[in-house]
């Protein structure tokens, strides 16, 4: 193992159920972010998150600065929104976004400038409630994809038991390496948030757990450790064998600290949270600038993709003017996809924004999909699923929409990480009924 002989790494402490060895292909782990080119206009989802969706705090003909807040809301459970160029509101109206919903957005016409609002300063914090305002209000969402609100998942009870924190840096999602990038190109960054969060928190330890197939992201980050005493400190780095789904919440926590999440419990409950290494770098260069979340880095890659980068993207720019920058396909692909092609959404039309959550954007080309067949029963799925389910069962009952069978079978535990569909030789799309097990129960329980 090529991390074996970096010292002060340490070894995961178990390894949980299930996963698979999906293929890599980390082509783009060698390629910094590249900053993208200040487009024409954006168009901004002002609901990113899970939560309750913002109201508009502009107008058309309103003159917006870089960082200005146009979304907010008093609900708990929600994120800010802030402007990601500086022009003239052109738009406040309902657009379609990735998974098919239409929420409001603000669409801002470019000047070009990129002017930051004169107003932003870094804040200042000198309780734990200041802190947990200040993240809220950098607009910070979880960026490993999920999009909950990072102020909600931090704001626990101080006699919780929560005593450790873990940065979730294992990135095991294929092609996907901003991530990796954070770690290699703004060590700092990453540190600076850790310490802020350690400090406000109380975290007695802290892990940063990153796959064994990222050597280069250890020995940088332990040289920024070592040469900041003070970023340093506390901070222990953890070797994840490489494989899928190592990064899920629930199997890193398993990975780093032996500790299992019981079905329908969160991290929190076994004393632990857990953040996204970009979350981590993002707050940590807010809590120094004040400049909220604008922009998004972004894998562009995949095997019908004429180009590949890593990118920084105003949040708002639309995914097809990327993909052309990036030089459009090499031909019509099969499948495009917001993420990986584990986890990812697919588009049905890529003239959709880019959003705070959005990690990636993969073309496939034709040929890369099992085609589907019946199941023969081989079990597979289930020595795959991290969560030592039976998607087969899962599948059959959603069919059936037998609501207490599908509970019963843990339908609303699983993460949908694909693991299943990837083990599958019939090629059967379990995460599709996986999702219309959870839809079926949901709406059994809203009636």
């Amino acid at each position: 193992m090529a991390t074996e002989t970096i010292k002060g790494v340490l070894k995961p402490v178990t390894k949980g159920h299930g996963g698979v060895q999906a293929a890599h292909h980390k082509n783009t782990s060698g390629l910094p972010v590249e900053q993208y080119p200040v487009p024409k206009s954006v168009t901004i989802p002002l609901n990113q998150h899970i939560g309750a969706p913002n109201e508009p705090l502009v107008k058309v003909g309103d003159e917006v600065k870089v960082g200005q807040c146009i979304g907010r809301t008093d609900k708990f459970v929600s994120a800010p929104v802030h402007a990601s160029v500086s022009g003239t509101v052109t738009a406040v109206k309902p657009v379609m976004i990735v998974n098919g919903n239409m929420v409001n957005a603000v669409t801002i016409e470019s000047d070009g400038n990129m002017t930051v609002l004169e107003s932003l300063t870094p804040p200042v914090i000198a309780s734990r409630q200041d802190f947990l305002n200040a993240v809220r209000e950098s607009g910070l969402i979880g960026l490993g994809g999920a999009g909950f609100p990072t102020h909600v998942k931090l704001a626990f009870k101080e006699d919780a038991g929560v005593d450790t924190l873990i940065i979730n840096a294992a990135e095991c999602e294929p092609y996907i390496t901003v991530d990796h990038r954070e770690m290699l190109d703004r060590p700092l960054d990453l540190l600076y948030g850790i310490q802020a969060l350690r400090k406000w928190l109380g975290f007695q330890k802290t892990y940063i757990g990153i796959e064994e197939n990222k050597p280069d992201a250890f020995k940088v980050l332990l040289a920024a450790m070592q040469e900041s005493k003070e970023l340093g400190d506390g901070i222990e780095l953890v070797c994840l064998r490489a494989s899928y789904p190592q990064g899920a919440e629930k199997v890193l926590i398993q990975s780093v600290t032996g500790r299992q999440v019981p079905p329908g419990k969160l991290p929190s409950d076994v004393g632990c949270v857990v953040m996204n290494v970009e979350s981590t770098g993002v707050l940590g260069r807010y809590l120094k600038t004040g400049i909220p979340m604008v922009t998004r880095n972004l894998t562009v890659d995949g095997s019908a993709m004429n180009g590949s980068k890593n990118l920084c993207v105003p949040i708002g720019t639309f995914a097809d003017d990327v993909i052309n920058y990036v030089g459009g396909f090499k031909s019509a692909p099969y499948k495009v996809m917001f993420g990986g092609p584990m986890m990812g959404i697919a588009m049905v039309d890529t003239h959709v924004p880019i959003c705070k959550n959005n990690n990636a954007i993969t073309a496939f080309a034709e040929g890369k999909v099992k085609p589907t067949r019946a199941c023969i029963r081989c079990g597979r799925c289930v020595d795959a699923c991290p969560m030592s389910l039976e998607p087969t069962k899962i599948e059959r009952m959603a069919h059936l929409a037998n609501v207490d069978a599908l509970n019963k079978a843990g339908a609303m535990v699983c993460m949908e990480c694909g693991s299943c569909a990837y083990a599958c030789p019939s090629g059967r799309p379990l995460v599709q009924y996986m999702k219309l097990a959870k839809s079926i129960i949901r709406e059994a329980g809203a009636k």
